[in-house]
């Protein structure tokens, strides 16, 4: 006779039935999202149509013009100036900022000291201190990769740091009576407690990267995607100016979706119960 499977066979029957179970709920979170941008095309296309302004071309002029600026290649131009110095000012934001956050969550001296500085650079009107840079830096790639970090990186460490703060006491006394060491408390309690506050940190850092990199090149030099939108914004082509706008936005929310879809991965067994 042959042994019965079922036993050994049920957990993986129950994460299929699982799977299936919420199958109607990602159709109907997708709906909703393709319902909502097809909502706010629509009113942009008509909006466009009836030349409510001049400087608002309808969204099918714009898709056009998005397909016309990837075929000849004025978008790969463009990107090639903006990503480097984008990438470099999102690694910087990311590693410093989350390793700020831990530490001055961690160390009381380093909370006094760098939480002032975090708070004053959030609230610190950015718009007026990117031209400064221009006389520290120059007309360079390094003026952009500051302004990026000053926008993103008190975003990341400040959420990190709270993260760490509001880690159950209890947790950490729990581990603390099984004779954890520091380093395990921090590893095994303090650092997944926090987990989903970094992650906030870093979509809102994310956030913050892409407008700094669009802030400098308006306001710093006219290169890569900014000197897109100033060109044709002083031409009048709005259909290209609006299509230069919508690929940096549609490149920002692919990357918070991707980031995001990393912290659902992470956390899915925590997020489904």
């Amino acid at each position: 006779m042959t042994e019965p499977t079922t036993s050994l066979s049920a957990p993986a029957a129950n994460g299929a039935q699982a799977e299936r179970a919420r199958m109607p709920e990602v159709w109907t979170t997708l709906l909703w999202r393709v319902a909502s941008f097809a909502l706010v095309f629509g009113i942009w296309e008509i909006a466009g149509q009836v030349a409510f302004s001049r400087a608002l071309p309808p969204a099918s002029d714009v898709f056009v013009a998005i397909v016309e600026m990837t075929a000849s290649g004025e978008f790969a131009a463009a990107y090639s100036r903006s990503l480097p110095p984008l990438l470099i000012g999102l690694l910087v934001t990311i590693v410093g900022g989350v390793a700020i956050g831990v530490s001055v969550g961690l160390m009381r001296t380093a909370e006094w000291f760098f939480v002032p500085l975090l708070v004053i650079f959030q609230t610190a009107p950015v718009s007026a201190i990117i031209p400064l840079l221009t006389y520290m830096y120059g007309i360079s790639d390094t003026s952009k990769i500051v302004a990026i970090i000053i926008l993103g990186l008190p975003l990341v460490a400040l959420n990190s740091y709270k993260g760490i703060q509001a880690t159950s006491p209890s947790l950490i006394a729990m581990a603390q009576s099984f004779m954890a060491s520091r380093l395990d408390t921090i590893r095994l309690v303090i650092l997944p407690s926090a987990s989903e506050m970094i992650f906030a940190g870093l979509r809102l850092g994310v956030s913050g990267a892409f407008i700094g990199i669009v802030l400098a090149e308006l306001l710093i030099t006219p290169t890569g995607i900014g000197d897109l939108i100033t060109y044709n914004r002083a031409i009048a082509r709005y259909d290209k100016m609006f299509a230069a706008i919508v690929s940096i936005l549609a490149i920002a929310a692919v990357t918070l979706g991707l980031l995001q879809s990393m912290e659902t991965r992470l956390f899915r067994k925590e997020k489904r119960t």
